[in-house]
């Protein structure tokens, strides 16, 4: 079979041909769930406000439910003029394919449908369940994606065992890093008052920047956490300040702030939260803050079934054992996780995401298939077969 007809990389080009910003799905979950119910999968749509998102699932034997989950949302193409070809018309250049999801993430998901389509002509009678949870809104608010979904399932008692989200984990070849782990996230949006005035009065003014920059020096400076042997120290990051009218001979009345912490397994939020507001309180400041929290650490440590099944999958198809790794930004798994669920991300490259002219190389793709079908036969082939 050649590189261009491979089944994965012939599904990939006909999702990536959908244009399916957030929050659209633009008929991906369509063509996916056609796939999947052709192999027995009973298929639940759940649409919530603006999100479509897909719940399949197969049941054989009895044994755990594993779960590949992923996104068919991408986000926009940006300047099209900047394209060498154009986002939406996925197009092959020496074992190259481009186009907007490549490789987030709908590469990912063409290969877990064809390691499905394979490993259950294989073994018709595994082990356990499979299943797929497929959004449409991982790049946007994640206000009615997966972590919808999630509610739904934990209503009705249905659990996830384990769960491989397909984003794209690898940075120098497909399969070097497998990411066990997320930092969590809260952003804080902070408003300080003072008085405003004229710069040549300030006895009759109160400039908030001026009281305000002794608690940011504070919070810039505070060690929160040293990490641990899966996640580096918590860091605190200012994104945002803005204060003024825009004229230069007037004291603000008002500074806005915003900032971020991605914390390790070492504090919770409500730890971050309690300590900020007591440095904030101990400069007498008057402010309020808005709290968003974009989700907690999660950690699938590496003595347990999904990650022994997957790295063993992963050297079987590279010959190496991947690395794991809790660095980079939040995803799904953040929803996942807290029911109980093993989960770990498995995808290509990373290079091009979010990037104009994104790519992923076809022997990503082909590697790929072929690491998601051998961690389905590590975790629900029984030995006698």
């Amino acid at each position: 079979m050649s590189e261009q007809t491979h089944p994965t990389l012939q599904l990939a080009r006909e999702l990536i041909a959908r244009a399916s910003v957030t929050p659209e799905d633009a008929g991906c979950q369509q063509i996916i769930g056609k796939r999947l119910q052709a192999l027995g999968f009973q298929l639940e749509s759940m649409v919530f406000e603006d999100t479509t998102n897909l719940w399949a699932r197969r049941d054989s034997q009895p044994g755990g439910l594993f779960c590949f989950a992923g996104h068919t949302d991408v986000v926009p193409a940006g300047d099209l003029d900047k394209w060498n070809t154009p986002p939406f018309e996925p197009t092959d250049i020496d074992g190259v394919l481009f186009g907007r999801g490549a490789a987030d993430m709908k590469g990912s998901l063409a290969a877990m449908v064809v390691a499905c389509e394979r490993f259950i002509a294989k073994h018709p009678e595994h082990k356990g369940s499979i299943s797929f949870l497929i959004t449409s809104d991982e790049e946007g608010p994640f206000i009615n994606g997966t972590t919808r979904v999630i509610d739904t399932l934990e209503a009705r008692n249905e659990k996830i065992r384990w769960c491989i989200v397909g984003e794209p984990s690898s940075t120098s070849y497909c399969g070097d890093i497998i990411k066990n782990g997320r930092r969590g996230s809260l952003t804080g949006d902070l408003q300080v008052w003072g008085i405003q005035g004229h710069v040549a009065y300030p006895h009759l003014a109160r400039n908030p920047v001026h009281q305000a920059a002794p608690a940011l020096h504070e919070l810039a400076e505070t060690v929160w956490d040293e990490g641990n042997d899966y996640f580096p120290p918590t860091s605190f990051q200012i994104s945002n300040l803005h204060a003024g009218t825009g004229a230069g001979n007037v004291i603000p009345g008002t500074l806005h702030v915003s900032f971020n912490l991605r914390y390790s397994t070492e504090n919770t939020a409500e730890q971050l939260k309690d300590r900020i507001l007591r440095i904030f309180d101990g400069y007498g400041l008057d402010y309020a803050i808005h709290w968003t929290h974009n989700g907690q650490p999660f950690l699938t440590t590496d003595s347990g079934e999904l990650v022994q099944a997957t790295r063993e999958a992963v050297k079987s198809v590279t010959g190496h054992l991947p690395k794991l790794s809790t660095a980079g930004g939040t995803s799904d798994g953040r929803f996942i996780a807290p029911t109980g669920a093993e989960v770990l991300e498995l995808g290509p490259v990373n290079a091009s995401i979010h990037k104009v002219n994104e790519y992923v190389s076809h022997n990503d793709l082909i590697e790929l298939t072929d690491m998601y079908e051998q961690t389905l036969i590590n975790l629900l082939v029984n030995d006698k077969e």
